[in-house]
């Protein structure tokens, strides 16, 4: 595979891509850094994967949820014992208008 050619048009595609408004300067400055990262990548074209599985996860994931059993409740006094803002057996909220 042919390794793109990387240059100040190259740089100002990606940048207009991303919406980036980029200076001379740093235009400049990515060039040379946007070649290395290229050429690290070109280097998984060279690894032989071709009886590897495709790896979307990179632990199992297993269902890690408690059974849902009935427990014990608490009664409605007890939920309210702790709060100042309750009227007619229920908490009392700010009025959302």
């Amino acid at each position: 595979m042919p390794k793109p050619l990387v240059d100040k048009k190259m740089i100002l595609e990606v940048a207009s891509n991303a919406r980036l408004k980029l200076s001379e300067k740093e235009i400049e400055k990515f060039v040379p850094q946007l070649k290395e990262v290229l050429e690290y990548f070109s280097k998984i074209n060279e690894l032989d994967a071709e009886n590897e599985e495709p790896s979307f996860q990179p632990i199992s994931v297993k269902n890690i949820f408690r059974e849902d059993t009935i427990g014990k409740c608490i009664s409605q006094e007890e939920a309210l014992s702790n709060t100042k803002n309750k009227k007619d057996g229920y908490f009392k909220g700010p009025k959302v208008v």
